[in-house]
């Protein structure tokens, strides 16, 4: 690692970090959002891109400009950031889109990266191979191998620099995740800065979250610590809680710009069309100023304008709502909510439960509550954590567990609360303990609490243990070892 990238806080796998561009002279702060600018077509304008709506990085394609015979003399004599008229940092694209859609490009890594380095470019990208999710192995492997070539030859152009121009390692491997895994640690070992995961813009399309879920996971277990994780072409609002919270740390999206030329609206929960709307479900300065209506009535170029402005505020609004989130410790509480938007949604926030290994490394172990809120919470980090330390505590004599009060005919008495389980009445006030559940707790709640006693219990084999409940469901009750007397309270 080059050392560009550090960390502020933490909450499940996301984190709040900065990453410093040294050839613009500026520091990022991520989870941050990257709005793609087509050198051919401005939705909206650059500089009011920082302006209005913050963008500290854009990202643009190199290899349209490498192309265009109206821009390329132009872009390589006044630069850039003089071209695009934007003062932050700009990262560009190598023609790997291109590549994807069409088979083939005009240019080599070298060749495109000299060209992104002369043109002024702060982040530059090799040509890496994007495999479409579900291709053969033999394909996946083999594109994957040349796309490690090509970072190896990035190493070497960056060496020849003698720059500040930062350079990214991208990561492929299709739908194979220990490919995916691999990719990453050739990635991390090849000391360049940035490491963006790529091919998934079909699965995003498809809503195949679980599928990105496993993806964004297995590429962590690859990289480091302290490496920024770009997700190639995600931007939509709906998914960002659910990266971050697997530890990616910058999105770029053309969807507020895309979508906007089919009058398609942005929201948390999903995408609408503008006909479909009576209402605007937002109160960011085009949806205070105009009506559905309105907007429909307008001309087209101005209703686009206007639409791309509205998924630019609700999209930089909800990344913001991220980043107080880790700083409050509420992160998965704003993704489990989110995730009740689509039900494809739901299954990728569930296969991020199933990495809980990858969360529990960076999840902060003092927060000021967990809220219980779904069945799916019993799959926290907080839960698995505490499961965990039971399985090391020893205790002696007659131990009742009780969902009541103390009863001084045993030698202690624990506190059972779902879905963590048992532990010491002196800890009721210590977190994650203080956690807040609804009255009517879930089954799987109850199940996660019996997995905690069956803990405790194992690891006590000469202590005795009663369980005293109120209305534990069968199925948890099932899942206690043999030597637990139940009775039931009230």
């Amino acid at each position: 690692m080059s050392g560009h990238f550090e960390t502020r806080a933490f909450d499940a796998a996301g984190r709040i970090g900065e990453l410093t561009v040294p050839r613009a002279g500026v520091t990022v702060e991520t989870p941050a959002l990257l709005p793609v600018v087509n050198p051919h077509i401005e939705t909206v304008d650059p500089a009011e891109l920082y302006a209005t709506f913050g963008a500290e990085l854009l990202i643009t394609n190199s290899y349209i400009l490498h192309q265009s015979d109206d821009l390329r003399d132009q872009v390589l004599s006044d630069g850039l950031h003089a071209l695009l008229d934007f003062p932050g940092a700009i990262m560009t694209d190598s023609g790997s889109f291109q590549l994807a859609e069409y088979g083939e490009i005009d240019v080599t890594t070298e060749e495109i990266l000299q060209f992104q380095h002369d043109i002024g470019s702060d982040i530059g990208t090799p040509v890496d191979i994007p495999t479409p999710p579900d291709a053969s192995r033999e394909q996946a492997a083999e594109e994957l191998r040349t796309t490690q070539e090509r970072i190896e030859l990035a190493k070497r152009v960056r060496g020849g620099l003698n720059d500040e121009m930062l350079i990214t390692a991208p990561v492929q491997g299709s739908t194979y995740l220990d490919l995916r895994e691999e990719a990453a640690r050739h990635a991390d070992a090849s000391g360049l800065d940035v490491f963006p995961i790529g091919a998934v813009v079909p699965l995003l399309n498809a809503y195949r979250y679980a599928d990105v879920a496993d993806i964004i996971a297995a590429t962590k277990r690859g990289l480091g610590d302290d490496a920024p994780v770009h997700l190639f072409g995600a931007g939509h609002p709906m998914m960002l809680a659910l990266a971050v919270a697997l530890g990616c740390d910058l999105f770029d999206s053309a969807a507020y710009a895309i979508y906007a030329r089919d009058d398609r609206y942005l929201t948390v929960r999903g995408t609408e069309h503008l006909s479909e709307l009576s209402y605007f479900p937002c109160s960011c300065p085009v949806c205070t100023d105009y009506t559905p209506e309105e907007l429909g009535t307008m001309d087209e170029d101005a209703r686009e304008e206007l639409l791309a402005r509205h998924n630019l505020h609700v999209t930089f609004a909800e990344l913001r709502r991220v980043k107080q989130a880790i700083r409050s410790g509420d992160l998965l509480e704003l993704v489990d909510m989110r995730a009740r938007g689509h039900p494809k949604l739901l299954d990728g926030y569930r296969t991020l439960l199933d990495h809980t290994e990858l969360l529990e490394r960076s999840d902060p172990v003092s927060k000021d509550t967990v809220f219980h809120v779904s069945a799916d919470c019993a799959r926290r980090p907080e839960v698995r954590r505490h499961h965990d330390r039971l399985e090391r505590l020893s205790v002696a004599g007659d131990v009742l567990l009780s969902e009541g009060g103390p009863n001084e005919a045993y030698t202690e008495t624990w506190r059972v609360v779902p879905p963590f389980g048992p532990f010491p009445r002196a800890l009721s006030d210590t977190y994650p303990l203080t956690v807040e559940t609804p009255e009517r707790l879930d089954r799987e709640s109850y199940e996660s609490a019996a997995v905690g006693v069956r803990a405790l219990v194992t690891a006590n084999p000469n202590a005795s243990f009663a369980l005293a409940h109120y209305e534990w469901p069968d199925s948890a009750l099932a899942k206690l070892p043999d030597r637990v007397a139940v009775s039931r309270l009230g």
